[in-house]
C-alpha cells in the first residue's frame, strides 16, 4: 500500500516531461509508472494533477538566514531565522536550501558547524545544508580542517576575493591561501564556491567616488563593476587550472564578463559552474533610481541591460547552471536604512517567488522547455552540490520532494500575500503559475494555501561531490 499517488500529464522526470503516476511510500518515491497503471485502491490517497506541472522541489544554493547585517556603527542586526525563511520557501515550492557556516579566527571549522547548528537544528521546516565559509588570513591548521570537513559531508567551501565594502575588513582571502585551499579541495574532491570581485578595483572605486562626493547607492554599479568581475574570475580560473581537479562554483554571476570567463574555461575542460540570481536577471542598474531602490540591490551590484542579456544567453549555452536568491530576509526598514555606496544592505527577500517567477520568465516569455526550467531551479543545483539523485529528481528511490505548479493559480505578486517580510522587490509582477501543493520527503507541507509543516521536519543533508562534477563531465 502506498501513502500517496500523484497522477499527472506534465510530470518532469529525468527522462523528460510526460504523463506518469508517482507512487510515494514513506519519505521516498517508490515508483514512477505509466499513467493510470496504479489503482486508487493501492494508495491511501490519490491526487489528480492533470493540467498542472509536477516537478522536483526547488533547491536554492545561496541563502543567509539569521545572518548579521553590520551597520555603519559596527553593530550587527540579524535577519530572519530559518523558521521564517523555510516556511516561505515551502510556500514557493523550494524544499532544500543551502546556507553558510562561517568560520573565523579563534575557532575550528568543527566549532563553526556546531555554532551554526544552534541556528538550524529543529528550527527549519525544509531540508538544508551548509557551505563552510572561511575568511581572512588562514592559519596553518585550516587546510587539514577543511579536509576533515569534506570527509564528514561538508564538501563546499565559500571564499571571498574581496572585502566587498571598505567597512568590512578581514573577509578577503589572499590568492596564496586560496591556492593552498584548492590543493586540499582537489585532493579530497571538494568544491569551491566563490564571491569573485577584484578587491583593488572595488576599493579604488569606493575611494574615487567618495572623494568625488558621488556617495549615493545609485552609483553602486560603478564600484562593483564588470571589469572587477572579469579580472577576478579569470585570475581564479587560472589559479584553479594550476591545480588539476579543482572544481569551481561561481556564485551570483552578475556580468557578461563573468559569463564569458566561465564559458571559455568550460571549453578548456575546467570543471566550473555558474550561479546567477533572479535579481540580476530581472532588474538592472537603472532600477537603483526607483523609489526605495535599495530593495533591488545585492552584492555584487546590478549591472546593465547588456549584462542581463548575457546572463540569459549563458543559461542557453551552459555557462549559467543554477538560479538562486542570495536570500537575506529582513524588513523594509532594515533594507533601506543604508543609502550610500558603502552602507547599503545586500541580499534579497526572494525565496518564495523564485520558482514561479523563473517558470514565467523562462518558459512563458523566453521559450525554454519545462525541463530546462527544472534544471535551473532544482536539478542542476542537486547535481553540483552533491545531492543528486536523492534531491532534484522525480525518480524511484529519490526523496519525495515534489512541487505542483498550477497555471490556474496564476497571480500578481504582492507582499501582503507572501510569507517572508513586509515588502517584496517583486511587488506587482505577474506569474503564470503558482505552487498549490508542496511535499517534502512525502509529507504534504503546503496544500491549497495552508501550511502543514513542522520545525522538526527539516534535516541536515551531508553531501559528497560526484566524480562527474569534479571532472567537469557533468552538465556539458
Amino acid at each position: 500500500m502506498f501513502d500517496l499517488v500523484i497522477r499527472g500529464d506534465k510530470v518532469v522526470t529525468p527522462q523528460g516531461m510526460g504523463a506518469y503516476d508517482l507512487a510515494i511510500a514513506g519519505e521516498r518515491i517508490a515508483a514512477v509508472a505509466a499513467p493510470n497503471t496504479i489503482p486508487d485502491s493501492a494508495a491511501e490517497r490519490t491526487i489528480d494533477a492533470s493540467g498542472k506541472f509536477v516537478i522536483p522541489g526547488g533547491i536554492d544554493t545561496h541563502v543567509h538566514c539569521k545572518w548579521p547585517v553590520v551597520s555603519a556603527t559596527g553593530d550587527p542586526t540579524f535577519t530572519e531565522p530559518p523558521s521564517v525563511v523555510s516556511r516561505a520557501a515551502l510556500f514557493g515550492g523550494t524544499t532544500t536550501m543551502l546556507d553558510f557556516a562561517a568560520w573565523t579566527h579563534g575557532m575550528s571549522i568543527a566549532d563553526a558547524i556546531r555554532k551554526r547548528d544552534q541556528d538550524w537544528v529543529d528550527q527549519c521546516h525544509c531540508d538544508y545544508s551548509y557551505h563552510v565559509l572561511i575568511e581572512g588570513e588562514l592559519p596553518l591548521e585550516l587546510p587539514g580542517q577543511i579536509a576533515d570537513a569534506i570527509e564528514d559531508g561538508y564538501p563546499t567551501v565559500k571564499i571571498f576575493t574581496t572585502n566587498v565594502r571598505p567597512l568590512r575588513k578581514g573577509r578577503k582571502i589572499h590568492h596564496g591561501d586560496i591556492w593552498e585551499v584548492f590543493k586540499v579541495l582537489a585532493k579530497h574532491r571538494g568544491l569551491c564556491a566563490l564571491h569573485c570581485e577584484d578587491d583593488e578595483i572595488v576599493m579604488h572605486m569606493y575611494a574615487k567616488l567618495l572623494r568625488e562626493g558621488r556617495v549615493s547607492f545609485e552609483h553602486m554599479a560603478e564600484v562593483h563593476n564588470s571589469l572587477s568581475e572579469d579580472l577576478s574570475f579569470r585570475r581564479i580560473i587560472k589559479l584553479a587550472e594550476s591545480v588539476p581537479g579543482t572544481a569551481l562554483f561561481m556564485m551570483h554571476v552578475s556580468a557578461a564578463t563573468g559569463v564569458a570567463a566561465i564559458a571559455e574555461a568550460r571549453q578548456r575542460g575546467v570543471p566550473i559552474y555558474g550561479e546567477t540570481l533572479h535579481q540580476y536577471l530581472l532588474y538592472n542598474s537603472d532600477d537603483y533610481r526607483r523609489p526605495n531602490g535599495q530593495i533591488y540591490h545585492t552584492y555584487p551590484s546590478l549591472k546593465s541591460p547588456a549584462d542581463q542579456a548575457a546572463l540569459w544567453e549563458g543559461m542557453k549555452t551552459g555557462a549559467i547552471n543554477s538560479i538562486a536568491t542570495d536570500e537575506l530576509c529582513c524588513n523594509l526598514s532594515m533594507k533601506t536604512k543604508g543609502s550610500r555606496i558603502d552602507d547599503t544592505t545586500g541580499g534579497n527577500s526572494a525565496v518564495e517567488p523564485r520558482v514561479a517567477l523563473m517558470f514565467t520568465e523562462l518558459v512563458g516569455k523566453r521559450g525554454h522547455t519545462v525541463e530546462e526550467f527544472v534544471d535551473l531551479v532544482s536539478t542542476n543545483a542537486a547535481k553540483i552540490m552533491g545531492l543528486y539523485p536523492r534531491k532534484g529528481a522525480l525518480a524511484a528511490g529519490a526523496d519525495a520532494d515534489i512541487t505542483i505548479l498550477d497555471p490556474a493559480a496564476k497571480r500578481r505578486l504582492t507582499a501582503s500575500e507572501l510569507h517572508e517580510t513586509d515588502y517584496t522587490p517583486w511587488e506587482g509582477w505577474e506569474v503564470d503559475v503558482w505552487p498549490t501543493m508542496t511535499l517534502m520527503r512525502g509529507k504534504i507541507v503546503v496544500e491549497g494555501g495552508k501550511f502543514h509543516g513542522s520545525l522538526s521536519d527539516g534535516r541536515y543533508l551531508r553531501r559528497s561531490i560526484s566524480e562527474e562534477i569534479v571532472s567537469g563531465a557533468a552538465l556539458s
